[in-house]
């Protein structure tokens, strides 16, 4: 196994593999939003459940609660990450005009700062000279070196929309499971809970092992630390809710 992995890398890095690679330019992945979305949704709704339970609620407001939360939470979220993509993509816009203006209206000033930044990397005399000469030659080249080594910024960022979309749609796919049983009402209270908080943790784990798929991380642990930090949000609001009836004496006839 390892020795195919090794002929795989190799195969990868011979000169068309690299050049085709590099032709493409880098990927924006999304799978930062769609596991956002979907454990977020998840824990709202599976919070729900567990405070309704907790405070001795009908199933009927479970559901209630569950899908109008599903949907009111699953919006907002996508709205906020939708509002910090566009704010993360008017920064770059900013900090990318006004690289521009500095070159157009100071090049030797900005032509010393490449100096420093290579520099800084250990080169120096005539070879530090012809790096600096060959970047401000082209000024596309040159506003991406000043992009990614003065401010940090790469050739990426997020598209606010289809961040939006995903994180939505992940949302509402993963968070609508814990409220299934609760739609068959021949179970009985004891039995939709439980069947709600298995599919949960289902849920829960399989998001974990697929992020660590995704990131080439251990499965099994990451699918172990997305569940239980799932639980814990569920048994916060189970007894927050039922400590808070005690405590109002609130009776649920």
């Amino acid at each position: 196994m390892k020795r195919t992995k090794k002929e795989e890398l190799i195969r990868d890095h011979q000169p068309e593999m690299i050049r085709e690679r590099l032709s493409r330019g880098p990927q924006r992945q999304n799978i930062s939003d769609a596991v956002l979305g979907g454990i977020d949704g998840c824990i709202t709704t599976f919070a729900v459940v567990s405070g309704s339970v907790g405070a001795g609620f009908p199933s009927s407001v479970a559901v209630i609660l569950g899908f109008a939360n599903l949907f009111a939470d699953g919006f907002s979220m996508a709205i906020s990450n939708y509002e910090s993509g566009k704010a993360e993509q008017e920064y770059f816009e900013s900090i990318k005009q006004s690289e521009e203006r500095h070159i157009e209206e100071v090049p030797e000033g900005e032509r010393e700062e490449i100096r420093q930044i290579f520099k800084a990397k250990g080169f120096k005399g005539e070879l530090l000279e012809i790096i600096v000469d060959t970047i401000t030659a082209d000024k596309r080249i040159w506003l991406e070196i000043m992009l990614m080594e003065e401010h940090g910024i790469g050739k990426t960022t997020r598209n606010p929309s289809i961040s939006a979309c995903v994180t939505f749609l992940s949302f509402i796919a993963v968070g609508a499971i814990p409220l299934m049983p609760y739609i068959v009402s021949s179970l009985q209270v004891s039995q939709q809970f439980s069947m709600s908080a298995f599919l949960a943790g289902t849920m829960f784990f399989l998001i974990g092992m697929l992020k660590s798929l995704a990131l080439a991380k251990p499965v099994f642990l990451s699918g172990v630390r997305t569940l239980l930090t799932g639980g814990a949000a569920a048994a916060l609001a189970y007894f927050t809710a039922y400590y808070l009836r005690e405590i109002f004496n609130i009776s649920v006839g």
